[in-house]
């Protein structure tokens, strides 16, 4: 399990959907450590293009064109992340960190 990775969810906490795809944002010492939970962004199929959401699709193993939504971070149990999808690029992974940047209001 990896940061920038994509899982599928079956009947995420608090979502109507059947299935859900998540990525890990979590980092990476987390992710390792014997924590039982990580913290992901869902990707949902509709986006308005916000500093906070990140366009993804095939390219990185979804099926539709995309977005990660970076202002909805969830903590998911490591045993539900099961269904592998794909993952993000180092490039596609910078712009997730500028957007969860926004998200949270950090400023360097």
């Amino acid at each position: 399990m990896r940061r920038g990775e994509f899982y599928r969810v079956y009947q995420p906490p608090g979502d109507t959907k059947q299935y859900r795809v998540f990525v890990i944002v979590s980092r990476q010492a987390l992710i390792d450590a014997r924590f039982s939970t990580v913290i992901c962004a869902p990707v949902n199929t509709n986006g308005s293009g916000l500093s906070t959401q990140v366009r993804v699709g095939p390219n990185e193993g979804l099926k539709h064109e995309s977005w990660i939504l970076c202002d909805n971070l969830t903590s998911l149990p490591k045993h539900v992340l099961t269904h592998y999808v794909g993952s993000l690029s180092s490039d596609r992974l910078l712009e997730v960190d500028r957007a969860l940047s926004m998200a949270l209001d950090l400023r360097f």
